[in-house]
């Protein structure tokens, strides 16, 4: 009985060792993991080679409730959450989720924006680790997701593009990004993030 009792813990704890070695995966956020009064402040600024600032400022980000329904707003609108977290239906999606190190995906977007430019993103993604990550808000466990690629638009444009995406399972969002697209570079980093205690 006692070799009986030994055996089993022997095999429970190479399991436990076995289950630890895994990759970790991360699943897309939903509607549950939100609370309202949840908050995120990001820095960003964006700088030519030459030295032009060409974005510099804040995005604040909160989630709200609207008659009841929880809600996250993103600069004068609010976004109903249940919208944010909709699988998005792609063969090449921003996220491939659920999200584990060393990944692959190709991510394609195609976009319109205000004064009618079109434009076409096509990259390929992969997620290289899973590590703690430092920034202005604070530690966090994340993801290092990077895009490389191209962007054009309508208007002639066209330039390599690199990524390079902190996903930090906790906050439901990114740490950091860094974006290179030609002689541009852009980083946003998390300055700020809270929820009610």
């Amino acid at each position: 009985m006692k070799n009986q009792i030994l055996l089993l813990l022997t095999l429970v704890l190479i399991s436990a060792c076995n289950d630890s070695t895994k990759p970790n995966t991360t699943n897309q956020p939903t509607l549950t993991d939100y609370q309202l009064g949840e908050k995120w402040v990001w820095k960003y600024k964006g700088v030519t080679t030459e030295g032009e600032v060409r974005s510099d400022g804040k995005d604040t980000r909160e989630i709200v409730s609207i008659d009841g329904v929880l809600g996250m707003t993103i600069g004068k609108d609010t976004i109903p959450v249940t919208e944010i977290v909709k699988p998005e239906e792609s063969d090449t999606p921003k996220y491939d989720w659920p999200l584990e190190v060393s990944k692959k995906w190709k991510y394609e977007n195609s976009w319109t924006s205000q004064d009618g430019t079109t434009g076409n993103q096509s990259q390929d993604a992969e997620v290289l680790s899973y590590q703690e990550e430092t920034v202005e808000a604070g530690t966090f466990m994340a993801y290092t997701i990077k895009y490389t690629g191209k962007i054009t638009n309508s208007r002639g444009y066209s330039a390599d593009e690199e990524e390079v995406w902190l996903y930090a399972p906790a906050v439901k969002s990114f740490l950091k990004l860094t974006q290179k697209q030609g002689d541009f570079l852009y980083v946003e980093e998390l300055i700020e993030y809270s929820k009610p205690k």
